[in-house]
């Protein structure tokens, strides 16, 4: 099997669903007895003093508004989850995206409003 650097390996993570890289963060505690996210926070402080501003933001649905049937085909279509799961946040709101870019998560959040969804940015 080929070595794949860490830079492919991030690639192939901005394609995965929020389950699908949990998953692969269980099946990594699993195999190697570590829990990636520790490494992660260890991590940011150095981050935190590269960057002038957040180039990375959490879309957050506050509220679904009066349309909540096209808030929730949204939902399952940026996110990649089940009915269920996409009625949950809905109902409840939560993070649609973490981690997305400044100009995606500004695109999401105007996606989102169009449709009567009160979204945050954080």
């Amino acid at each position: 099997m080929a070595k794949l650097s860490a830079q492919e390996i991030i690639d192939s993570l901005k394609e995965m669903t929020l389950l699908e890289i949990k998953e692969v963060v269980d099946l990594m505690k699993e195999e190697f007895g570590v829990d990636p996210s520790a490494v992660a926070v260890a991590a940011a402080p150095a981050a935190d003093t590269a960057a002038a501003g957040p180039s990375e933001q959490d879309v957050v649905l506050a509220s679904c508004g009066a349309n909540k049937i096209a808030v929730i085909k949204l939902i399952k279509e940026v996110t990649g989850l089940g009915l269920g799961e996409a009625k949950a946040i809905a109902d409840n709101g939560g993070v649609i995206k973490e981690k997305a870019k400044a100009d995606e998560a500004e695109e999401l959040k105007a996606k989102f409003e169009e449709a009567g969804a009160t979204i945050e940015l954080k």
